[in-house]
């Protein structure tokens, strides 16, 4: 009885030992050694360039202005005395610092980042420009021109906080923002009036009014489109647009003081 129990036991043992050495060998043939563990990212959704369309426009301003707040900068000396705020910049009826973004209708379409990177340089104690607009994960890169020390601090909702301090003639600081978000505040905790707007979106269609009010976006497919106007304190208008094959339509937009 002992010696067919301990047959039995044993021939249990083998069978067992076969199955996990099959199912281990059925296990390296479903992923064999370097496979990856996780999917590459999505490549960027092509754009046919033979019927991208685009559109321009003029942001204006239907009224008086608000008089520019003046700035005391005499707190300190490398900052150069007084200069005015930035909050609303109008020249003969036009809008400066519009930021203008497709809102909506690029759908599930994945975008590269950009390899260059934008610059937001810090001169006469002001940043350079007061409103940007970048890709989610592209580069800034944030140099200090002024024989002062600045310390840059963003305020995000959506993103990573940071506060860092640049010397005179420091090395340029690189960073990036994950997640789109619009009008994410800048500020610099040494010099209070300092501020400024990054703008993170999820594709490269923006633009920034300049002094003349006009923006113009570029290779855009066909399709319906959601036109974001935001100006930091005037608000936001959106505008509705459809673009065909190689359109070029004019988006315009206008904000009350």
């Amino acid at each position: 009885m002992k010696t067919k129990t301990s047959m039995a036991v044993w021939s249990l043992a083998a069978l067992l030992g076969f199955v996990l050495l099959a199912g281990c060998g059925k296990k390296e043939e479903e992923q064999p050694a370097g496979a990856p563990t996780a999917a590459p990212a999505a490549a960027a959704t092509p754009i046919d360039p033979a019927t991208a369309a685009s559109i321009s426009g003029t942001v204006k301003l239907d009224g008086e202005a608000p008089k520019a707040a003046k700035i005391d900068m005499s707190q300190d000396p490398a900052c150069k005395g007084t200069n005015t705020a930035e909050n609303v910049v109008a020249s003969g009826g036009h809008l400066a610092n519009v930021f203008v973004y497709v809102k909506e209708g690029l759908g599930n379409r994945t975008f590269d980042v950009p390899k260059e990177p934008i610059t937001l340089d810090q001169s006469g104690c002001k940043y350079h420009p007061h409103v940007m607009g970048v890709v989610a994960n592209q580069t800034i890169k944030i140099v200090n021109s002024d024989p002062t020390t600045h310390n840059i601090h963003p305020t995000p909702k959506d993103n990573r906080e940071w506060n860092e301090s640049q010397p005179p003639q420091a090395a340029a600081l690189e960073k990036t923002f994950a997640r789109e978000e619009i009008m994410l505040p800048v500020k610099c905790n040494q010099h209070p009036w300092m501020r400024m707007f990054v703008n993170v979106t999820k594709s490269p269609f923006f633009a920034v009014t300049g002094a003349d009010g006009k923006f113009e976006i570029k290779g855009l497919p066909p399709g319906d489109y959601t036109i974001a106007f935001v100006q930091e304190k005037l608000g936001e208008q959106d505008v509705k647009v459809t673009l065909a094959a190689k359109d070029s339509k004019t988006v315009d937009a206008t904000f009350k003081p």
